[in-house]
């Protein structure tokens, strides 16, 4: 390809100083390219019996298409930088089951927006499954609930939402503006199964123990309807971070006191040069989406026991970690 972008310079020119010139090179440099093109080629490109440089038949047949292979090579850089840059392709990424449909709405509709050449294959897979996935390489990105072993994986920003209580309408801890967690004594739990996200669901247990409350049952629920029937029957109240439990007559929702349980989201994407090159961007993108989904406002702190005050249901940590 350098030689036939010397070769057409030569033949725009028709000078073989004023050619060298114009690609800033030597021109002996230049002449010994032209030389081995035609070695190549097995034909003379120029005409070099007289003072003025000519195409030969055969320079004058190749050299459209000399300048439509040069066309087409810069086309192939292109998109292999923009793929590089992760503008193209596919994303394979995963997202958790409890993943509302406005957020995946709006997620889709920022990773198009920032990159419409790319193509994202979103798929509901549960936080325990999404990091098979990324360590098998089925997976490119993923959104998974903390905690998880990290160790091969890079981690983009967190975002937190506080949890609160659902409880039946009828329950007297309805009448509290809110709810320490050590006030759930008695009652059954509902969550989600502990094969979804063994970490979250361990972390979520441990808190309750910690706080004097020990479920006399745990019983499971994977769908969000579920769980609110559950709770409505009088069979155990459940942690959520309120806008599904809000949209349920029949249910209440309490923030707890304190804010003791908070659920951490992140993107996660495979470390080394194998990871693919838009996954960070969608971990940055999801994490935007996911904050304004909740209305949630940045910011910086991550401590367990936020001060006192009006519930905040959402909030972005920015730490890139590995």
């Amino acid at each position: 390809m350098r030689h036939l972008r010397i070769f057409v310079t030569v033949a725009d020119e028709l000078h073989f100083s004023r050619a060298a010139d114009q690609l800033g090179m030597a021109q002996p440099p230049l002449s010994q390219a032209v030389r081995r093109l035609e070695n190549d080629l097995g034909v003379d490109l120029f005409d070099r019996s007289h003072r003025q440089v000519r195409l030969t038949a055969a320079g004058i047949a190749i050299l459209d298409d000399a300048r439509e292979l040069l066309t087409r090579e810069e086309r192939l850089r292109t998109l292999a930088r923009r793929a590089g840059d992760g503008a193209l392709g596919t994303l394979r990424a995963g997202v958790p089951p409890d993943t509302t449909v406005a957020m995946l709405a709006a997620l889709l509709s920022a990773c198009a927006e920032h990159s419409p050449g790319l193509s994202v294959d979103l798929q509901e897979i549960t936080t325990e499954e999404q990091l098979r996935l990324l360590a098998s390489g089925g997976l490119d990105v993923g959104l998974v609930h903390q905690p998880v072993d990290a160790t091969e994986l890079h981690l983009g920003p967190e975002v937190v939402a506080d949890l609160g209580v659902v409880l039946p309408r009828n329950s007297p801890l309805a009448r509290i503006p809110e709810v320490a967690i050590a006030d759930l004594s008695g009652h059954d739990l509902v969550l989600f199964p502990r094969a979804q996200a063994p970490g979250w669901y361990d972390c979520i247990l441990d808190t309750c123990r910690a706080e004097g409350f020990v479920p006399g049952r745990v019983r499971h629920a994977s769908n969000p309807e579920f769980l609110l029937a559950l709770v409505h029957t009088g069979h155990g109240i459940a942690f959520d971070q309120g806008p599904i439990a809000r949209k349920e007559p029949r249910v209440l929702w309490r923030p707890l006191a304190e804010r003791p349980l908070s659920q951490r989201t992140t993107g996660a994407w495979p470390s080394g040069r194998s990871a693919h090159p838009a996954a960070a961007h969608f971990a940055e993108l999801a994490a935007r989406v996911l904050a304004r989904d909740r209305t949630a406002t940045p910011r910086r702190d991550d401590s367990p026991h936020p001060p006192a005050g009006p519930p905040r249901p959402w909030s972005v940590v920015y730490e890139e970690r590995s």
